[in-house]
């Protein structure tokens, strides 16, 4: 029951989430943090940044985490493939029409301009839950490492520095910062 409840969910994430990757974020918060219960804020949090550090699509990345943490490899199998049922679908009739009979909808196009500008704001939302998250912890105090790391990423990523260079420099600073605070009373 457990394994067709995840498929169902997710299978109604990948189903909604129009406009890439992050807008599934708002979904999964929405349908596994707060109404399954399946995983924690923090364990949100901490599913994006896996998510982001680790090669593959964000939605299937994250589907497979909760998966497994719900009900192990079946967890993280049955996840993963409700997520990606509805774009495999929709993919497949569309690129047959598209590519095989060459033709074109107005309709979706309308419909994707109507659907972006919610897609943004359901991100927005979303972003600043996490940073929420991030930056005051099981909303505790502001936490000094993730706005120091937080400020540093930001001025590089403004300074056009190399995407994975920047995550793996960010990592460093949080564990050297981390284990300097450490030593702090």
């Amino acid at each position: 029951m457990l394994l067709l409840k995840l498929y169902v969910q997710f299978l109604k994430i990948g189903a909604f989430s129009f406009g890439g990757g992050y807008a599934t974020l708002p979904l999964i918060q929405q349908y596994i943090v707060e109404q399954e219960g399946w995983i924690t804020m923090t364990q949100f949090t901490d599913l994006i940044t896996i998510s982001q550090m680790t090669p593959g699509p964000i939605a299937i990345n994250s589907a497979t985490f909760v998966g497994a943490q719900v009900a192990g490899p079946a967890g993280s199998v049955v996840a993963t493939l409700g997520a990606v049922t509805p774009q495999t679908l929709l993919m497949t009739v569309l690129g047959y029409f598209l590519f095989t009979k060459k033709r074109h909808f107005k309709l979706m196009d309308m419909l994707l301009r109507g659907i972006k500008p919610g897609i943004v704001g359901l991100i927005f939302i979303a972003a600043l839950q996490m940073s929420k998250n991030a930056f005051f912890p099981e909303g505790g105090g502001l936490e000094p490492v993730a706005l120091v790391t937080f400020v540093i990423g930001g001025i590089l990523y403004y300074k056009k520095a190399d995407l994975i260079r920047l995550i793996g420099l960010g990592a460093a600073i949080g564990i050297a910062l981390k284990l300097l605070m450490s030593f702090v009373p």
